[in-house]
């Protein structure tokens, strides 16, 4: 009669067992914490059992209780136990800021023997046999073997995972939060080794990757290499499917530079669109808005940016995109609207700030941009666009010690990007430190060989060094990666007139005289252009031809200093059948300290009298510049050819836009007088 009473009880406390998980799980469902908590914990002091306390400390974490779950996960001895409940508890102590105590939870070192053997010997997408608990280890345990008895409810039914395949994701998922602990204790190159370990261990952790692609953390090389050894093959292995890990290449293909393998991408985006329906997909448009904005094509980007946000207003990792093509296409009544809205809904997010930072410095008010771009980056110190927006400031005021200071900051940051080292190539550049702008440059260019914007200042830098040959070699390297990676011609119209210019510098005059028409063809109409037109006319003894350029240009700007005196030596030249250079004292010109005379030119001397000519005006630019530098105003003249290009919300602002059209070449004293 005993034993039946007590079969009797059994079989009710199973009954509402049962109930109250059911209970529990509706609650949760429902994101009613307080009710699952209430629940759960009824439940825990009648089963006594370790999975529903690992559940009432999930409950807790997602309460935001974080406090309360790592005191539970303690209380039962849980977290030495099993690396699901380690994992939970490092994790609380994340949340709480507590970096040094969760990095000694968890350890400083990845379980390498969990990484999986893909690359040499077998080949980088070769399908995994499932993995078994008999070779995993984790740090508890004295017997190197852990039995995970925790099966996770889920209200109709209870499963337990494979033991090998539960542990190795937990163990994944804290490489991803040991590299959170390292990048909060400044050791970046330890957080990117333990994100990569997190993907070695397990390809699906997408955390870790995100944080690798997001802040830049690997250069376009490495992601080529990484990538390649991944081992894509065990998703799905252990159903004998190719098919899922294929798709799960494919969308981390779609998040990788912009620089590299543009046709990869395509094929990527294709397959996912055309096979999978993800063509209205937020991540799958902004990751094609990521490829037209680094192309330059600002208004193609634009329309893909305003598609996401006309399905979600409020997606965060699109505006720093939509905000860059907004400042090149110089919407800034858009801008306005943008950044107030934000600000006034979601204060608390740092891209409504870099909204405010970018509208300020679009309309030129750069004291209260940088004011925006510093509280955006306070708030996140990781965020990219921030701190390149907040160095931007100094540099448009040509404050060149605090923007190369900001511009470290970022290159520290963001081991992965080169564009820190752009910026800061730029920067010595404008203060007139060749040797330091240059090794800057070659910097970046370890980094990403297929940016247009660094060849083209690689390109201007050997140019002001008079190594015209090898600034002419860059230039047309831009041009061709331009034109593989379909960008607007018009937006590398600067790099096509430096080419002209170092041309003209190497006396290929026909083919600088090449360049520049085309130049004004896609460009219109442009006073510089000409004007290095006419020099060349000059230089060919083609006074007649020299006049006509030089009135296009000074009848666009009729103050142009370089173009009034070409066109009174070609009125000269031209009157005296172009042999001679100037009549009884010589062709005067404007210097530093007063008027220089160059002395006549002797029949079939013209030439030696054009370089000597050509001299005067390079001192007078040089002069120039270091006035510019000396003063402290800013020396960005240089022309960039393209805005501010990175990826994936990254690093990009597109705030750093060349000044003028052709600025590398001779004539840009104009622009710098």
């Amino acid at each position: 009669m005993a034993t039946t009473a007590h079969q009797s009880s059994s079989s009710n406390n199973s009954n509402m067992e049962k109930f109250l998980r059911s209970w529990r799980q509706d609650a949760m469902n429902k994101a009613q914490y307080d009710s699952a908590i209430f629940i759960g914990d009824k439940l825990l002091a009648m089963t006594k059992d370790d999975n529903d306390a690992f559940f009432l400390a999930q409950v807790h974490f997602a309460a935001g209780n974080h406090t309360r779950a790592h005191s539970l996960l303690s209380r039962h001895s849980l977290i030495n136990r099993n690396p699901a409940c380690r994992y939970l508890a490092a994790h609380c102590l994340i949340k709480q800021g507590l970096y040094s105590e969760a990095l000694s939870l968890l350890g400083e070192h990845s379980p390498r023997h969990l990484f999986s053997r893909t690359g040499e010997e077998e080949g980088p997408r070769r399908k995994t046999s499932r993995t078994t608990g008999n070779n995993t280890t984790t740090k508890a345990g004295g017997d190197g073997k852990v039995k995970s008895r925790l099966r996770i409810h889920d209200g109709q039914q209870e499963e337990e995972e494979d033991e090998g395949r539960t542990t190795r994701k937990y163990e994944a998922a804290m490489c991803h939060l040991r590299g959170l602990c390292f990048a909060k204790q400044n050791a970046f190159d330890r957080a990117k080794e333990a994100y990569k370990d997190a993907l070695r261990i397990d390809v699906q952790c997408y955390e870790a990757f995100s944080q690798l692609v997001k802040n830049n953390l690997m250069s376009p090389d490495e992601e080529d290499e990484f990538m390649s050894l991944l081992d894509f093959g065990s998703v799905g292995s252990e159903r004998g499917e190719e098919e899922p890990g294929d798709y799960t290449h494919m969308l981390y293909q779609t998040q990788l530079s912009k620089y590299r393998h543009p046709m990869a991408f395509n094929t990527a985006v294709e397959s996912l669109t055309t096979h999978y329906g993800l063509e209205g997909n937020a991540d799958i448009m902004l990751a094609r808005a990521d490829q037209l904005y680094t192309q330059c094509r600002f208004k193609d980007a634009l329309a893909v940016t305003e598609r996401v946000l006309e399905g979600d207003r409020f997606n965060f990792g699109v505006y720093p995109i939509h905000l860059a093509c907004l400042y090149e296409l110089k919407r800034t009544n858009v801008l306005f609207l943008i950044a107030h809205e934000l600000a006034d809904s979601y204060p608390e997010e740092p891209a409504s700030w870099l909204a405010v930072g970018i509208y300020y410095f679009a309309t030129g008010k750069i004291a209260e941009a940088r004011r925006y771009f510093s509280k955006a980056s306070m708030m996140d110190p990781n965020f990219g666009p921030a701190w390149i927006g907040f160095a931007h400031t100094f540099a448009a005021e040509g404050e060149h010690d605090q923007a190369v200071t900001a511009y470290s900051t970022a290159a520290r940051l963001f081991t992965g990007t080169h564009l820190p080292q752009v910026f800061l190539g730029m920067q010595n550049h404008a203060m007139n430190n060749m040797t330091a702008a240059e090794e800057f440059l070659r910097t970046g260019y370890g980094l990403c060989r297929e940016d247009p914007l660094l060849l083209n200042e690689m390109g201007i830098v050997c140019y002001h060094q008079d190594r015209a040959k090898e600034a002419a070699a860059f230039f047309r390297e831009a041009l061709r990666v331009a034109e593989e990676t379909e960008s607007e011609s018009g937006a590398w119209l600067g790099a096509r007139t430096n080419l002209g210019h170092a041309y003209r510098r190497l006396k290929m005059w026909e083919e600088a005289l090449g360049e520049f028409d085309a130049v004004l063809r896609e460009g219109g109409r442009d006073a510089g252009v000409f004007a290095a037109k006419g020099l060349i006319y000059l230089d060919l003894g083609r006074a007649g031809d020299a006049v006509e350029v030089l009135h296009e240009a000074l009848g666009i700007w009729p103050q142009d200093p370089i173009a009034t005196e070409l066109l009174g030596k070609a009125l000269e030249m031209s009157m005296e059948g172009g042999l001679g250079l100037g009549g009884e004292g010589g062709l005067v010109v404007p210097g530093e300290e007063g008027e220089v005379v160059v002395e006549d030119g002797k029949a079939g001397e013209g030439n030696e009298e054009m370089d000597r000519f050509e001299e005067v005006i390079e001192q007078r630019k040089k002069a120039a510049r270091e006035r510019v530098a000396g003063r402290g105003r800013n020396g960005g003249s240089l022309d960039k050819g393209k805005g501010v290009a990175g990826r994936g919300g990254g690093m990009r602002t597109g705030l750093a836009r060349g000044q003028g059209p052709w600025n590398a070449g001779d004539m840009d004293m104009s622009e710098e007088e």
